[in-house]
Formats: C-alpha cells, sequence, structure tokens
C-alpha cells in the first residue's frame, strides 16, 4: 500500500495523471534559489532554453552567462567562479556535460572541491528521435566515481525543484540529470525531500523496488499490480545516487529479502552498481538489476523506447517473481 507520510499525487493511478518535463522544475528552483542567494549565477552552452534557464536569465540578467558551444569552458569558468564564491549552476544536455568536458569537471570542479552545480538535461532515452547520440545513458557511472561529487536523479519536476534549491544550499560539487520529455508527476509539494535520504513511497516486505527518475512511477506501479497477487513489495525513491541512503537500502534488504533496481540508464555503474556494491559489502540478498544492458539507444518515440529497452512495469513485475523465486518464495 502507499505510504501515507509520503504524500504522494493522489491521482498516482490514473490514466491522465499531469506529465511535465522534470527540466521545468529546474528552472523554477533556479529562479528561487536566485531569490534566495545572490550568489548563485547560472551559466549556459547555448542551450538557455530547452535547459528551462531562461528563466533565470531573464530574471537576473547581470547574474548569468552565455558560454556558447564550449562545454569545457562552461565547466572552467564556473569553476573559477565557485572559487571568487559564487555558486554557478552550468547546464547542457547531459550528453555533453558531462559528457564532453568530464575532465575539465574532474580537474577543475571536483579536485578543487568547488559548488559547481551541473545540470545534465535530456538525460535518458526521453530525448526520444534525436537518437543515441544524443541519449545520455551513462552519466550517473561518469559522475558517480568522482571524489567529491554528489549524483541526484529527481522523480519529476516537483523533486528537480527541490534538488535545484538543496543544491544551492550546500557547499559541494553536484550533478543532476533531468529528462526532457513529460513525465509523471509522481510527488506533491508536501512530499518530503533530502539529499542523501531515500524515501519509501509503497509499502512492503516480500520484496523492495529501488527505483530513480521516472522510473519511480513504474515502479508503484508494479507494486500495485504484484499487490492484488498479494505479493507485497515496498518501492524505494533512491533520488539520490550519491551518497547512497545505505541505512534504507540495508534495511530493506533485512527485512525484504530480496531487491530489484531499476533506472533509465546503463546496468553497468548506475544505480543498480550502487546497490549491489552496498548489499555485497553489508547484507547479501538476491538482486536484479534493469536499465539497458550494455547498449547504446536509437531514435524513436519516448514511451516506444522504454518498452523496446524494458524499462516498463512489466519488466519490473517479471524481476521482481525471479528474485523472489532466488530467494525461495
Amino acid at each position: 500500500m502507499i505510504n501515507k507520510n509520503a504524500f504522494l499525487n493522489p491521482k498516482l493511478f490514473d490514466s491522465d495523471i499531469e506529465q511535465i518535463p522534470s527540466r521545468n522544475g529546474y528552472g523554477d528552483g533556479l529562479v528561487l534559489a536566485g531569490e534566495e542567494n545572490e550568489q548563485v549565477v547560472a551559466l549556459c552552452a547555448d542551450l538557455t532554453e530547452s535547459t528551462r534557464t531562461q528563466a533565470f536569465a531573464e530574471k537576473f540578467p547581470q547574474r548569468f552567462v552565455e558560454v556558447g558551444v564550449a562545454e569545457q569552458n562552461l565547466a572552467t569558468v564556473a569553476a573559477g567562479m565557485a572559487l571568487g564564491e559564487k555558486i554557478p549552476f552550468i547546464s547542457s544536455y547531459a550528453t555533453f556535460s558531462p559528457g564532453r568536458n568530464w575532465e575539465q569537471i574532474r580537474t577543475t570542479i571536483c579536485y578543487n572541491d568547488v559548488p559547481v552545480k551541473i545540470i545534465g538535461s535530456h538525460a535518458g532515452l526521453s530525448v526520444g528521435p534525436d537518437g543515441a547520440t544524443h541519449q545520455a545513458l551513462e552519466d550517473i557511472a561518469l559522475m558517480r566515481s568522482l571524489p567529491n561529487m554528489i549524483v541526484i536523479s529527481p522523480t519529476d519536476s516537483i523533486e528537480a525543484k527541490k534538488a535545484t534549491i538543496a543544491m544551492a544550499r550546500i557547499p559541494q560539487p553536484c550533478y543532476i540529470r533531468l529528462s526532457r520529455d513529460k513525465i509523471p508527476v509522481v510527488t506533491t509539494e508536501q512530499t518530503p525531500f533530502e539529499i542523501g535520504k531515500a524515501e519509501v513511497f509503497y509499502e512492503g516486505n516480500d520484496a523492495a523496488i529501488v527505483a530513480t527518475g521516472q522510473m519511480v512511477h513504474e515502479a508503484i506501479l508494479a507494486a500495485k499490480e504484484l499487490e492484488s497477487h498479494n505479493i507485497s513489495v515496498r518501492v524505494i525513491n533512491c533520488h539520490t545516487i550519491k551518497p547512497l541512503d545505505n541505512q534504507t537500502i540495508i534495511k530493506a534488504a533485512e527485512e525484504c529479502g530480496a531487491i530489484v533496481t531499476v533506472e533509465e540508464h546503463q546496468i553497468t555503474g548506475g544505480l543498480g552498481g550502487a546497490v549491489a556494491e552496498v548489499l555485497s559489502q553489508n547484507f547479501p540478498v538476491p538482486l536484479k538489476i534493469i536499465g539497458v544492458e550494455d547498449q547504446f539507444g536509437e531514435s524513436g518515440e519516448p514511451n516506444e523506447l522504454l518498452e523496446k529497452f524494458g524499462l516498463t512495469k512489466e519488466a519490473i513485475i517479471k524481476a521482481v517473481t525471479q528474485v523472489l523465486r532466488m530467494k525461495g518464495k
């Protein structure tokens, strides 16, 4: 059953649930962060409208820099501004930042441990017809491996707004991945959000699904259907992939005895890998990782691609039945 303390969207199971790109939440949150702290500045790589940085640029023109199509400069200029006590937010498509400027992020931002906030928009398969070259499916792995970096993958636009405001308040490098396409609005303004703390959205003890990004909605739909077959599944919204909420993950392993992870990302180096690392060293249980299996994306409508690559409610249900068999239930 739904965790009442999570304060989720009451239309969670309706076919007409509101859908908004998570990048919209970033745009809203950036303006609010700018109003809260005048040290917040924004930089973009010629994608101001697409990344939803435009509202900030219009409201605070003296605190906005258009770097142009130069993602390496985007990172290094921001690092210099951060060393000057600014709080820079840099935005581009995730395939370009961190995809094209990873070394600059590593050396000028993370090595110096300065509070640059990296916005990877158009991440995952939701870029759709733009195809494999623009579908960032490796960005979590790239950023999770960097010392000092926080990695966030919000569930929806509301959570993206909260995450943006929260990132501005902490003195560390951060990365947030955002969707281009509209995705279901799962949370509300009252839903708890704290960087580094996963939230249980659905209660259950037979198995646990640890999901991130728009896959949280699919996980909840899967849990609801499994409940009708007398299978009790816990759904954990793991919006922060680094630092991972080890306590919540280990507790789920202890109480449920089997775990499925699901992400719109390569199965190598993403959420599933992070969960596997924690479980293997603390409380090993049967585990299935759902994600893109060592292949590039392709052109197509977002929903078609999610189905093709097995990122659906049906795939999650199948994985849950597999881990239940593995644990002997």
